[in-house]
């Protein structure tokens, strides 16, 4: 006997269609390595007509209050909230990850950061009016930049689509929004949820894979192109948008530098720093992977780290003692394993280095130390449940370390020392600066980082304005 596979559909213009060619994907779960569901392939033609249904929504939606867009969002915010158990098995079933977690360190942010932007709406202000030539008055308006081509990506699949359509939406933009082809459940659900709230074409799904997203870039109606994702992909994504000059939006890789004093509670930044690594799989750009700690507490740390790592563990998404769920695809098991496997003959793994079980993607949480700036694994992102450990002998070093990689997205400075943590949270090059935690967002502030991390911010009231752009009117008091 064969279970029927669940059909995901696009969602464009209000209406759930499959793509206009049939093609469909499979989708797999990665606790169990099964198929469960297919999606639409979406082509050329699919692009087309959700960026049509988006532009053709566009002067309506724009020309809505704040107080209107305010009230649909809020709406949306309370009706994830009410269907949150669905929410969160559609995304364990596109993850793996735990159920009791995802309901309760993902959803409640999600609702959150909708109504944090359902009241940001009400709040694009401008400069004041006034004279800077005789007999003219000049004023700013800030408008919607148009339709927005989004693509989210696969590690935090509700999440990062709350990040993309909740702050585009609110400020009087339409969404053509593509979920990864490995994480479309959840998506296609929101979809199904917010289409009682919003009008047809304002929000638009599309599934696919990485041609549909190059064609939703390339693609000759948006304004604006905001991906989440690789690095690769990010330098793809801009380079097709400079054709015709679109704004892009970029938050991609990162390879955070944990810095650890001789000061700090090793308790504490032990424990805080596990989760740190590895909450979701060590699946986070911000995830605390690079640990650098100074040589006189280096042993000692290792050694704790070593056994936190041993008593961290992972499993199905029904299982309440684990804290993290199966890497997302065979490929990311993959890649995972292969940093590991090609450790350079002065690395030691202290902890876990290994594949666990042989149904799904698990991988073990580890530890590795011994090893040197250079290392691949040091400069490169594994994506995944391994935390490295490097020693350094003062602040300069632990700076050189901590800002001698391309990432720059995210970092944090363990110290009893204020003005230490100060003179370091002043020569950090990296979008944001945690002191003694790591990881935790709120709406209000920003998230995003420089060099190879990508522009743009999302959250807060910087990433709001991201979406609008800025006009000068001048007028005569000559009438």
């Amino acid at each position: 006997m064969t279970t029927e596979l669940r059909r995901l559909r696009n969602y464009i213009g209000g209406e759930f269609k499959d793509a206009a060619d049939g093609r469909t994907t499979e989708v797999v779960n990665p606790a169990t390595g099964e198929v469960y569901a297919t999606a639409p392939l979406s082509g050329q033609a699919d692009v087309d007509a959700a960026m049509a249904a988006a532009a053709a929504a566009f002067p309506g939606w724009r020309d809505t209050t704040p107080a209107e867009r305010q009230k649909a969002l809020l709406k949306i915010a309370d009706a994830f909230e009410a269907r949150a158990d669905e929410l969160v098995a559609a995304e364990s079933e596109n993850t793996g990850k735990p159920l009791g977690l995802t309901a309760s360190e993902e959803l409640p942010p999600m609702v959150d950061q909708i109504r944090f932007f359902a009241g940001a709406a009400r709040l694009l202000e401008g400069r004041s009016a006034g004279e800077y030539m005789d007999g003219m008055t000049s004023i700013i308006r800030r408008e919607p930049v148009g339709v927005c081509a989004q693509v989210a990506p696969w590690n935090y699949p509700m999440m990062m689509a709350v990040w993309k359509f909740a702050p585009a939406i609110a400020a009087g933009n339409t969404v053509v929004l593509k979920p990864s082809d490995t994480t479309p459940a959840s998506t296609v659900l929101m979809a199904e949820i917010i289409d009682s709230v919003l009008p047809k074409g304002v929000f638009n799904v599309i599934c696919g894979d990485r041609e549909t997203g190059r064609a939703m870039v390339e693609h000759s109606t948006p304004a604006m192109a905001s991906i989440t994702g690789s690095v690769r992909a990010g330098m793809q994504v801009a380079e097709s948008a400079s054709k015709d000059v679109k704004r892009v939006h970029l938050e991609l890789g990162g390879k955070a530098p944990v810095v650890v004093f001789e000061d700090a509670d090793i308790a504490k930044a032990v424990e805080d720093i596990a989760v740190a690594g590895y909450f979701n799989a060590g699946q986070d750009c911000t995830a605390a992977t690079r640990v650098l700690v100074h040589e006189s507490i280096h042993d000692e740390f290792v050694a704790a780290l070593a056994k936190a790592a041993a008593d961290t563990k992972t499993g199905a998404p029904d299982d309440e003692d684990v804290l993290y769920g199966p890497l997302n695809n065979p490929n990311q098991l993959k890649q995972v394993a292969g940093f590991i496997e090609r450790l350079p003959a002065h690395a030691k793994v202290e902890a876990g280095g290994h594949r666990v079980g042989e149904k799904g993607y698990f991988y073990a949480p580890t530890v590795v130390s011994g090893l040197k700036q250079d290392d691949e694994i040091i400069q490169n992102e594994v994506f995944g449940p391994v935390i490295t450990v490097q020693s350094f002998t003062d602040e300069s070093q632990a700076l050189e370390y901590a800002n001698g990689v391309e990432f720059a997205l995210a970092s944090s400075v363990w110290t009893k020392d204020h003005g230490r943590a100060m003179r370091m949270s002043k020569n950090l090059d990296f979008g944001c600066v945690w002191i003694n935690t790591h990881i935790p967002l709120v709406a209000e502030m920003p998230h995003g980082g420089f060099k190879k991390s990508g522009y743009g911010k999302d959250l807060s009231a910087y990433g709001f304005e991201d979406y609008t752009r800025i006009k000068h009117v001048m007028t005569s008091l000559d009438g």
